[in-house]
């Protein structure tokens, strides 16, 4: 089951958010960037103006999405 506003894609647990200014969604990539270096496990990040696309997979698990994509995409969901 993923996470809220999650979807499994290619092996990837993606989410892509709109934000209502290009600060919060820097602001937003700054509190996942600390939670990710805190859980060890970061995502791959591309931010566009107000917009911020994020992927999850697990490297050491040959690229798959796993328990640890899970458990990081409900802790992101719950910075929001």
């Amino acid at each position: 089951m993923a996470a809220q506003n999650w979807i499994e894609n290619n092996n990837k647990l993606q989410t892509n958010l709109k934000f209502k200014t290009t600060i919060e969604a820097l602001d937003f990539i700054k509190k996942v960037s600390l939670l990710a270096d805190s859980e060890n496990h970061h995502p791959r990040i591309v931010f566009q103006y107000r917009t911020v696309l994020l992927e999850l997979q697990t490297h050491d698990a040959g690229n798959i999405i796993t328990k640890k994509d899970y458990d990081l995409a409900k802790k992101i969901d719950m910075l929001l």
